[in-house]
């Protein structure tokens, strides 16, 4: 129909006629061209004006219509907060379980101050985490992955100077590996409650690796990159 009143208009205009004349021919092709529905067309304003209108609009950009990519539960963004959040918990429970193994079978105080301070700060943290967790419909772990379980296994059958070197040399590649994930999150996430205690969490994570190497360099264990 638009084709049809542009091939007539254009005739129109190759005939000599009045400028009232010329809009009397117009009115069929402009009624022709309204949507059914009394002609409440909303203008091409109207169209491309982000939030005035759920859903798709009609004649509107893509770059207009509101992506919800922040809003979304279930969108990447999201999916990878979730992802940090059930790490981290899973992570801060090993870590609780190897200061509580260190309290108990090692003999070295400053490894004992350390394990102390780790079994405190982390359960602060974890506390916090499930509140973050449970805002983001995130399930608590229940248990730890398969690699801390080893390491666990592993700690647990030694004994006196054996352990300490190891529990440190765990300890150092633990907090470097945590360092760098807290610092990625607190980076890309754009939930503002995870980004403050992720920044949060990435401050006392930093202090517990400073301890750990010092302790690692006051007793002579070189820990693995």
């Amino acid at each position: 129909m638009k084709i049809r009143c542009q091939a007539i208009n254009r005739f129109m205009r190759s005939i000599p006629m009045t400028l009232a004349g010329a809009a009397l021919l117009s009115v069929p092709c402009a009624i022709a061209q309204m949507p059914p529905g009394g002609g409440q067309q909303t203008s091409p304003t109207q169209q491309t004006t982000p939030g005035t209108q759920p859903g798709t609009q009609p004649g509107a950009s893509p770059m207009d219509q509101p992506t919800g990519s922040n809003q979304d539960p279930n969108g990447p963004a999201a999916m990878m907060d979730k992802a940090f959040v059930r790490q981290a918990l899973q992570g801060g429970m090993a870590q609780i379980q190897l200061g509580q193994l260190a309290l108990q079978k090692s003999s070295n105080p400053d490894v004992k101050q350390f394990a102390q301070k780790v079994v405190d700060d982390h359960t602060k943290l974890g506390d916090a985490m499930k509140q973050v967790a449970q805002q983001m419909n995130v399930k608590t772990p229940d248990s730890l992955s398969g690699k801390d379980k080893s390491t666990i296994a592993k700690l647990n059958a030694l004994n006196g100077d054996a352990f300490d070197k190891a529990y440190i040399k765990d300890m150092v590649k633990d907090h470097k590996q945590d360092e760098k994930l807290f610092k990625q999150e607190a980076e890309n996430t754009s939930n503002p409650a995870l980004k403050n205690l992720v920044s949060q969490g990435g401050q006392m994570i930093g202090q517990h690796l400073q301890m750990i190497e010092q302790i690692a360099q006051k007793n002579n264990v070189v820990a693995s990159k």
